[in-house]
């Protein structure tokens, strides 16, 4: 079997490269981080594995590439990009990779928060400008922190929190325990929080779930952190509460649409900080995602994972 890395960025490039071992399976690398849906036929050719981070692979693309039998995407959540249901119908598998950057999530969910409760974009941008903003914080330490969700990220989060002197209460879909972590019910999670925290997978059952009616429920002047998927959230219901003042501020790693529209309402926001969908963008984050996607690669074609 031979392996495609079909969207390549060129950090993620020189790792594959790095980690590639001279006994695995044949393994090419594209260059292409740009690369759209209809090229991947032509740029997987007769490859059998696929290893993908950001590209859509809408089904019918998928069934144009004839030789194809696994998808490892590189993250948790591959239904912003593909449907893995209809895949697994002609024949495709799947494969995801956990926990590989949850420290890198969690430390950029905890800076979203301390530069959404501080100002600091906003006032940057203004000092940029030549303008002597001046603006009142939010002090974090004794407040409480909501996390909607808790898996390997949330519990980061959790540790991070607890040691800046917060109150820690989650929400999870199924029953979990967690030293210092206060388990209540959603409604009281939003209700109580100060700053609400997203750490879900995206699927047909929690997309919208943070809806119009869920964030008239938060406390007023809530923040809103997001780095798990845009679509758990209403994004027009959260910028018209953003507008109003119902949220105080929201830190943004993922968004609905991405790459964000230049002219997006949220550009146009003071009480936002956003950054590129980059949390889990560190060397150790990198290195461990690689390796694992290179493990799914050499389980499947029967050569083993390298440890």
């Amino acid at each position: 079997m031979k392996a495609c890395f079909i969207d390549a960025n060129p950090t993620l490039a020189q790792v594959a490269e790095r980690l590639h071992l001279p006994a695995d399976l044949p393994l090419t690398i594209n260059r292409q981080p740009d690369i759209t849906p209809d090229q991947i036929p032509a740029a997987l050719g007769d490859h059998e594995i696929m290893i993908v981070d950001h590209t859509h692979l809408p089904t019918d693309i998928a069934r144009a590439c004839k030789q194809l039998k696994h998808v490892v995407f590189l993250g948790t959540g591959p239904r912003s990009y593909m449907n893995p249901e209809e895949l697994a119908e002609i024949g495709i598998e799947v494969h995801v990779i956990k926990g590989y950057g949850d420290t890198a999530v969690a430390e950029c969910a905890f800076a979203l928060m301390w530069a959404s409760a501080k100002g600091f974009a906003r006032m940057d941008r203004a000092m940029r400008a030549g303008n002597w903003l001046r603006s009142d914080a939010v002090q974090i330490t004794g407040k409480t922190l909501g996390l909607v969700g808790f898996g390997g990220i949330a519990a980061e989060m959790a540790r991070l929190a607890i040691g800046a002197g917060m109150k820690v209460i989650a929400w999870n879909r199924s029953p979990k325990s967690h030293p210092g972590v206060e388990f209540v019910s959603l409604e009281d999670v939003l209700a109580q929080s100060h700053v609400v925290s997203m750490h879900l997978l995206l699927t047909d059952e929690t997309r919208g779930l943070i809806s119009r009616e869920r964030i008239a429920q938060m406390r007023d002047g809530a923040i809103l952190v997001n780095t798990a998927r845009g679509a758990l959230v209403d994004e027009e219901a959260m910028i018209d509460a953003l507008n109003s003042g119902k949220l105080l501020h929201a830190g943004l790693d993922v968004f609905a649409i991405e790459p964000m529209p230049k002219d997006h309402p949220l550009t146009k926001l003071e009480n936002v900080t956003l950054s590129a969908h980059s949390a889990f963008r560190t060397p150790e984050a990198s290195d461990n995602l690689v390796q694992a996607a290179l493990n799914h690669c050499r389980r499947v074609s029967g050569i083993g994972a390298q440890q």
